[in-house]
């Protein structure tokens, strides 16, 4: 049977027809349009007709990665950053308009899926997933299956507080990790200590080339980035954590920013392997078709 996964996202909404073999049969990206609710719901529509057109309406299952979570309580999407979704019935509605079930869940945790299944964890039993783009959002699969908690939470590792007095976040509670570590974060943090507003990958190539302002932002992310992950590895202890997102093509990452979490992390080393994604900006797509019904 094939497999179909369609990714949500804030500025893309993509999918993806994998064979019984994992192997990618097609792919379609197309721009989000996040202006109403309305108009998620019919990007979602189109991109998969055009799936079912390209299959020939072959028997498939059926899985989509959001940003947020359902809310077990209401039924209703709660803790997206794309706001038109929040309180609305997106599984019932996606469920109506597409005429068939289907499994919602969300990209972050489709994320550490595919990395946990396909990826960089693969042969890891608990794999952390990590997002680092326009926001910061976290996955955990233990023995390959997504955990997804009393309240469908789990992994929400973005939104812990590091600073009960920094910035106001969207969700209402402040100093966010990820008002500091995402993309858009940096980018704030950066506007507000220099005046300067620049891009993320601005902001990098600055402090590469010495740039003092960039400089001083850069440190304070690294310094951020360790004290949020040894946070996340105190609490989980996982056998491996991922790094997705556009941030996490910054090799120092690897280097700078684990140093960092070494010399933060509740033991007498750090053993955690902390590691560059496999599946790029295809790990959410996929990860969606691999939990699909």
């Amino acid at each position: 049977m094939l497999r179909f996964g369609i990714d949500l996202g804030g500025t893309k909404t993509e999918g993806a027809i994998l064979d019984g073999d994992g192997r990618e049969r097609f792919r379609e990206r197309v721009p989000t349009d996040p202006s109403s609710y309305e108009a998620v719901l019919a990007g979602v529509a189109r991109v998969y007709r055009r799936m079912c057109a390209h299959a020939g309406d072959a028997p498939h299952a059926l899985g989509i990665g959001t940003p947020g979570a359902v809310s077990h309580r209401t039924g209703l999407l709660k803790n997206s950053n794309t706001t038109c979704l929040n309180g609305r019935p997106l599984g019932r509605d996606l469920r109506a308009r597409l005429g068939r079930d289907l499994a919602l869940l969300n990209d972050a945790n489709c994320f550490a899926l595919a990395e946990a299944l396909l990826g960089a964890g693969r042969g890891s039993r608990v794999v952390f997933g990590v997002i680092l783009g326009t926001g910061c959002g976290g996955g955990l699969v233990i023995d390959g299956r997504v955990h997804l908690g009393r309240q469908s939470i789990a992994g929400e590792w973005g939104h812990t507080s590091v600073d009960p007095n920094g910035p106001e976040c969207y969700c209402g509670s402040r100093g966010c990790v990820e008002t500091y570590i995402s993309g858009s974060g940096l980018e704030r943090r950066h506007a507000d200590a220099t005046g300067r507003p620049l891009a993320a990958d601005a902001i990098v190539r600055g402090w590469r080339a010495r740039d003092a302002g960039c400089a001083r932002s850069m440190d304070a992310f690294f310094a951020r980035f360790g004290r949020a992950v040894a946070n996340l590895i105190a609490v989980v202890d996982p056998d491996v954590i991922v790094l997705g997102g556009g941030l996490s093509n910054i090799d120092e990452l690897y280097t700078r920013g684990v140093d960092e979490v070494a010399r933060r992390v509740f033991s007498d080393s750090l053993d955690t392997p902390i590691l560059r994604n496999v599946l790029g900006d295809s790990a959410g797509v996929i990860g969606a078709a691999l939990a699909g019904v």
